[in-house]
């Protein structure tokens, strides 16, 4: 294995557990944000993810709030780009660095171990991320 893909041909990546890689979605609402790097609401990854954008998070006020303090707004749209901007509650693929950055100040936002990729592991230990999961 990989770390991406179970041997024998299954092209669904893994998750932290072990298990297919299942949807970050709060609903099956179609308004809902739609997330992941290939917006496929998976937080898959591959060779052009530079970001790595595999960690399933529940947004909250406090890592928004963080977020927006280092510089990365999430919760302001971006109409171009068909971004309707996060919200508490809003499920999320974020980035594992990010992710890592606020675990280490106390502001991390809730996980989804089952939607959280493998490849995670490569940042973030998954004892931290299971002390997170919701």
């Amino acid at each position: 294995m990989d770390g991406l893909y179970k041997k024998g041909g299954n092209s669904k990546q893994l998750n932290v557990l072990g298990g297919d890689l299942e949807p970050c979605r709060s609903s099956k609402d179609e308004n809902e944000i739609v997330t992941g790097f290939y917006r496929d609401n998976y937080c898959n990854t591959g060779p052009d993810d530079f970001g790595l954008h595999t960690v399933c998070c529940i947004m909250t006020k406090t890592f928004l709030t963080f977020s927006k303090s280092v510089g990365n707004d999430l919760t302001t749209p971006i109409p171009e780009y068909n971004f309707k901007g996060l919200r508490e509650g809003d499920h999320w693929c974020l980035c594992a660095s990010r992710w890592q950055e606020a675990f280490e100040v106390g502001k991390a936002p809730k996980v989804i171990l089952k939607s959280t990729n493998m490849a995670t592991l490569s940042v973030v230990k998954l004892e931290d991320l299971k002390k997170h999961s919701v």
